[in-house]
């Protein structure tokens, strides 16, 4: 039985753990020939079966020396920093770093790559977005709730732009997943039991996100099996924006 993936050029940003990682291993078992990117040289080490590169997506040498190197017919932007805070907490540096990590490496990434996508006859970009964006705001998510709707409106012009073309562009918006990211920010609240319980009581489900379970939407929105599918935002956050 053929795999939903079998041999798509898949490039994976953010690789090293958590969403990324998934993603890259699941696509990986689809069939996909897969390049994990990260800066994190010794997680990337752990990863098998699929090429791995170092990769800042805040330098554009890098990305564009990467991208016409490897390609990809699937490109998987999942890099970003959440920042905690309001619009009192968030100075110019903060401002800058998150937007130009969450927001402008995702359009360095998808501009280095959209024209071979166009003269191979199509591709697809599959950006992680988040609920805490122009969906729903969360408390103390100034920057990355920005931050994070703009990817959506990234998502819907390249999606507009590139249909005729063949590229589709589609955004995933996870609500609460357990990842080392969110063990971090948790750790950095000093309580750990009680910002975790805060943590899981957004979602109605009554229980945290898994990253594979991200996964699985990203390697269907990469395949042809969502052919006909652009310019949409998928939720996934077990009920927290539902009511």
């Amino acid at each position: 039985m053929t795999k939903r993936l079998e041999g798509a050029k898949v490039l994976v940003t953010a690789a090293a753990q958590g969403i990324g990682r998934a993603i890259a291993e699941r696509c990986a078992g689809e069939g996909a020939i897969v390049t994990a990117t990260d800066i994190n040289r010794d997680a990337l080490a752990e990863l098998s079966g699929m090429r791995t590169a170092y990769l800042d997506v805040r330098e554009k040498g890098e990305i564009d020396e990467l991208v016409s190197d490897c390609q990809p017919s699937v490109l998987i932007n999942c890099a970003g920093f959440v920042h905690h805070g309001t619009i009192l907490d968030c100075d110019n540096d903060d401002w800058a770093f998150s937007n130009d990590l969450n927001v402008t490496s995702t359009y360095r990434l998808c501009r280095a790559a959209i024209p071979a996508m166009v003269a191979n006859g199509g591709g697809s970009i599959v950006n992680i977005s988040s609920v805490a964006s122009s969906i729903v705001g969360a408390p103390n998510r100034f920057v990355y709730g920005v931050t994070k709707a703009a990817i959506i409106g990234l998502t819907k012009s390249i999606a507009v732009d590139f249909a005729s073309s063949g590229v589709r562009c589609n955004a995933i918006c996870p609500g609460t997943i357990q990842t080392p990211s969110l063990d971090d920010r948790i750790a950095a609240q000093g309580d750990i039991d009680t910002a975790r319980k805060a943590f899981v009581a957004r979602q109605p489900m009554g229980r945290l996100g898994e990253a594979h379970e991200v996964a699985s939407l990203a390697a269907y929105l990469a395949s042809n099996e969502a052919a006909f599918t652009t310019g949409t935002v998928h939720i996934i956050d077990g009920g927290w924006t539902a009511g």
